[in-house]
């Protein structure tokens, strides 16, 4: 009996509610009464997360042999909560942690509170397109040539836009130092599961891994899984900051949805991984009638380079930036998508998509690449100074004024951005979708972070971090 059908079983019965939540199983508003029947504490024959011995325990236990992972646990404050535990767990205060810059904030905000020094690997582009791809096997061991006291590495993959890192190569070199490796894997809950997918970092060597459920498989937002293997992560650790990083009262709700998940992922996962890598594939060929827009070739796919799923839509070939081609996807034919970059924007795709999201997605693209190729953004009644947008992905080194572990700290004043240039920040300054720094507190606002802040700003990208008022931008500066 899944999770969910025994808190369906137990709402039908006459136990009273004597206790939290205040809502006692009754609709008072506007939330449908099976939810709130469904919604209850930690009461007699449900277990408790934070020290399972029942039917969590066995949850927990069935996760992560679907996996392969040693131990694997629940997580209801998402992947924020998973990362800020592997990495306080992975480190004691103020050692030295080598991450990817294309980490997430959370990341940053572990290395913050455990008062960490960082260093950064920054990857290299993908050929022919305006982003990233993967930190590479290569470039791990030359960071940790350079400086002999890092503790443990913390990469992302797959990353946003869906590159995938050799983790059996980063692992090796990254335990030749006896030190753990920790993969956010948020955007990979799917990986491993079927044929012609890439395999999960649990079966190639990482030490913790961090899966959002509810990116890529149909679970409700926030609920997550870390995994846990080896020796080098103390496991009471980890046990340890799960306690502080998530709440004293976790959501059942949540819970049952992460069970629901991998329990669809077990009974109907290689039918439907089967229809997804079908349809996307197909949809993939289609596309390459385009002539303006330009996708990931199916080959990056099939080679373990692409996560399947990941439509990124590289608009380089015309005048239409990231941003507007995102908003006529949305406006015009009410496709959501992800987000929108310089000159790119993302779509996801998942099991739970059927033939009407590849085939809207499809006939959209078609018709908005007639219109704009050969006419510039004529079609779109764009004046002919507009070009198409800037790269915000290609970052360089940094240029630190203080750590992120002291800064973070200092006193601050609001700062015109125009006056800013030369000034340590005192606040993240991030793209969001996906919240990857432009600036992390203590780093100096160079010429060139300010052009391309920007141009951002002018494409009305979502930039965190920075305020506007009577015209003028204003960023926190120490």
């Amino acid at each position: 009996m899944s999770l969910f059908q025994q808190l369906n079983s137990y709402g039908e019965t006459d136990y009273y509610p004597y206790h939290m939540p205040g809502h006692k199983r009754r609709k008072l508003g506007e939330i449908p009464e099976q939810l709130l029947k469904a919604d209850i504490t930690e009461i007699d024959g449900f277990d408790n997360l934070h020290q399972p011995e029942g039917i969590l325990r066995e949850l927990q236990e069935r996760a992560n042999a679907l996996y392969g992972a040693e131990e694997s646990f629940y997580l209801i404050n998402g992947s924020t909560g998973g990362i800020l535990t592997a990495v306080s767990a992975a480190l004691s205060r103020g050692e030295h942690l080598l991450m990817a810059r294309d980490c997430h904030k959370s990341a940053y905000h572990a290395a913050y509170l455990r008062g960490l020094k960082v260093s950064y690997l920054y990857a290299e582009r993908v050929k022919g397109f305006d982003f990233n791809e993967a930190v590479t096997p290569g470039q791990v061991e030359q960071a940790l040539a350079k400086e002999s006291d890092i503790g443990a590495v913390l990469i992302v993959s797959p990353t946003y836009e869906g590159r995938i890192a050799d983790i059996e190569g980063i692992a090796r070199v990254v335990h030749s130092r006896g030190i753990p490796l920790l993969v956010d894997e948020a955007h990979g809950a799917h990986l491993g599961f079927a044929e012609g997918f890439a395999p999960g970092s649990c079966t190639q060597g990482a030490d913790i891994v961090v899966h959002s459920v509810h990116k890529t498989l149909p679970a409700m937002t926030q609920t997550a899984l870390l995994h846990v293997n080896g020796n080098l992560i103390d496991r009471e650790q980890i046990r340890r900051f799960l306690h502080i990083y998530q709440s004293s009262s976790p959501s059942y709700l949540l819970m049952a949805g992460i069970c629901d998940a991998l329990e669809i992922v077990e009974r109907q996962g290689e039918a439907r991984f089967a229809r997804f890598r079908y349809r996307y594939k197909n949809m993939l060929e289609r596309l390459e009638a385009c002539h303006s827009f330009r996708f990931v070739p199916w080959q990056d796919v099939e080679r373990g380079r692409q996560d399947i799923g990941k439509l990124v839509i590289d608009t380089g070939r015309s005048r239409v930036s990231g941003q507007q081609l995102y908003r006529m996807l949305l406006e015009q034919y009410h496709l959501q998508c992800e987000m929108a970059a310089g000159n790119y924007c993302l779509a996801m795709f998942t099991m739970a998509d059927e033939d009407e999201a590849y085939d809207r997605m499809e006939r959209a693209l078609l018709e908005l690449d007639g219109q704009v190729t050969g006419q510039g953004r004529g079609a779109l009644e764009a004046d002919e100074e507009s070009s198409r947008g800037t790269t915000i992905s290609e970052l360089a080194e940094p240029v630190i004024g203080y750590s992120l572990a002291e800064a973070w700290d200092m006193p601050w004043k609001m700062t015109k951005m125009s006056d800013a240039v030369g000034c340590p920040v005192a606040d993240f300054i991030n793209l969001y979708p996906p919240g990857i720094p432009l600036l992390v507190p203590g780093e100096v606002l160079t010429e060139s972070l300010y052009r391309q802040i920007i141009d951002c700003l002018a494409e009305e990208l979502s930039l965190q971090g920075i305020e506007e008022s009577g015209g003028e931008y204003f960023i926190k500066t120490l």
